[in-house]
């Protein structure tokens, strides 16, 4: 199975963000990808964190989820569309703090999946929200964000004769292994906004890491440059194989990092290496 990992540096503008993942969409799909990834606010890197509250979309409906939508239909591709801000339920007990003076709600941090026929086969809400202050660089994902609580894996039946377990997750959730385990995934999903400085000292590492100890392919979309509100992001979009091996990966920019997910590659290290088959605590 054909994976792409699209690369990005998300502006301010919704618009200008989509016909930029179009692009790329259509880049992945010409080059024979069968599952496409867009990385973590593919649709916005806003100017402050509140930004993304005014562009929440309702679950199942708006402008983002149409173009996710009629995108896979068109192109025929499984897309994973990277992350979008979505509307927590009304009866949901949770304010925005003091930054949001308006009381509106938290919201989700979400992954949504459509397949080549342009329906939304699942969901995926970010369970660890980022926390990280050097006195220089300061981010907390929990002034505005929800945390999911449910890990989701979903099949994809590929052209190549194989139905592969596909895991969700998303950017922070990358340091917590238990997710990871409990995904049980043959392929692990990362869309990802990694810092610049987070992501230089500890992103391939743990990229590595996951898709070692799973014995399982990690394929990491991520936001990588300069933008607009001044962050820079790590990118170095990446697919490891079950054995630790850097498949394909991109630096920085705009870009399609594709690469072939063979299942004889995935059954052989878990044949040569039975370790999932070992664990004494679960």
């Amino acid at each position: 199975m054909k994976t792409a990992a699209l690369q990005m540096v998300s502006g301010t503008s919704v618009q200008r963000n989509l016909e930029e993942a179009a692009r790329l969409m259509a880049e992945a799909a010409a080059g024979g990808a069968e599952l496409a990834v867009l990385p973590e606010y593919f649709c916005v890197m806003g100017l402050k964190d509140t930004d993304k509250l005014k562009l929440q979309e309702r679950f199942g409906a708006g402008l983002i989820q149409d173009f996710l939508a009629h995108s896979a239909q068109r192109l025929g591709l499984w897309i994973v569309g990277g992350t979008l801000p979505v509307t927590a339920p009304e009866n949901t007990p949770d304010r925005t703090p003091d930054s949001a003076a308006d009381g509106s709600r938290r919201i989700y941090n979400t992954t949504l999946v459509f397949n080549p026929s342009g329906q939304c086969v699942t969901r995926y809400d970010k369970m660890h929200l980022f926390r990280f202050d050097n006195g220089v660089e300061s981010y907390d994902e929990s002034r505005v964000l929800l945390p999911g609580t449910v890990p989701v894996a979903f099949d994809l039946a590929s052209r190549d004769g194989h139905t592969w377990r596909i895991g969700l997750s998303i950017c922070y959730d990358l340091r917590f292994p238990e997710l990871y385990r409990a995904l049980n995934a043959d392929v692990l999903l990362v869309p990802s906004a990694f810092t610049f400085t987070t992501g230089q000292a500890h992103w391939e590492v743990l990229l590595r890491a996951r898709a070692i100890e799973n014995l399982a392919f990690v394929v990491a979309a991520a936001q990588g440059g300069v933008h607009e509100n001044g962050r820079r992001t790590w990118g170095h979009s990446m697919v490891v194989a079950p054995w630790g091996e850097v498949l394909a990966q991109r630096e920085a920019g705009p870009s399609v990092v594709l690469a072939e997910l063979q299942h004889h590659a995935l059954d052989g290290a878990r044949t040569r290496l039975p370790a999932l088959s070992h664990r004494v605590l679960q």
